[in-house]
């Protein structure tokens, strides 16, 4: 009993706690430009900034629309409070949660998954944040080798190689829902190779057509 009243505080104080901290990142966020202006008396000017966020925060506005209502139901409040402050969901939160989900043989969406999601993406925070710091110290070092054309390759295909591991786990449970997204991306990527700079946008549109054939499949019983 004393549990299950403890978790009904829980959602509460996360949302709480987590709007708490969207705030207090915006603030962070604005006010290294704003204190930079104010010690060095530089400000930037007005119509070059409004140029600027003319040509690419329309994209970042949907963009972060379509991941909140993509990605939210699979990390839960916890995570996605967590993720959305520290950022890099595509390529390292989201992957982080989904794997933590599955060993521990939760799924997205119940309390157990809610809480797996949070430690998972808070763990990635912390490792992130240590391995950047270890970077910022070791940069002399290991520029030349991070730049060598050896390894330019590997770098190409990180997020490739994070979701390809992750795709094979769930295509084997059910690979018929695949097929869609599979043909579409195909398709989309054979017609225009370009694209492949726009994944997070992809993603989103990917998930949603995902949805909508597995609902069509699930009541044609094909699945």
């Amino acid at each position: 009993m004393d549990n299950k009243r403890k978790y009904s505080n829980y959602p509460e104080k996360i949302h709480s706690w987590g709007r708490i901290s969207l705030v207090l990142a915006i603030l962070l966020f604005m006010s290294y430009p704003l204190f930079t202006s104010l010690i060095f008396d530089v400000w930037p000017d007005g119509a070059v900034i409004f140029q600027g966020l003319l040509a690419v925060a329309p994209v970042f506005w949907t963009v972060g629309i379509i991941e909140a209502f993509t990605f939210s139901p699979m990390l839960g409040s916890g995570g996605s409070y967590l993720g959305f402050v520290t950022g890099n969901l595509t390529a390292m939160k989201v992957p982080a949660a989904l794997r933590a989900m599955q060993i521990a043989g939760v799924e997205p969406n119940t309390e157990e998954g809610e809480v797996v999601s949070t430690v998972a993406i808070a763990v990635s925070s912390i490792v992130t944040t240590l391995i950047l710091v270890l970077g910022i110290v070791l940069l002399n070092i290991l520029s030349p080798i991070l730049e060598s054309a050896t390894l330019a390759p590997a770098f190409a295909n990180v997020l490739p190689a994070l979701f390809g591991g992750l795709a094979i786990v769930f295509l084997a449970k059910n690979w018929k829902i695949a097929v869609a997204p599979l043909v579409l991306m195909l398709t989309l990527f054979l017609i225009q190779p370009s694209l492949s700079s726009a994944v997070s946008i992809l993603i989103p549109i990917s998930v949603a057509v995902t949805v909508g054939v597995s609902r069509i499949m699930y009541k044609k019983k094909i699945i």
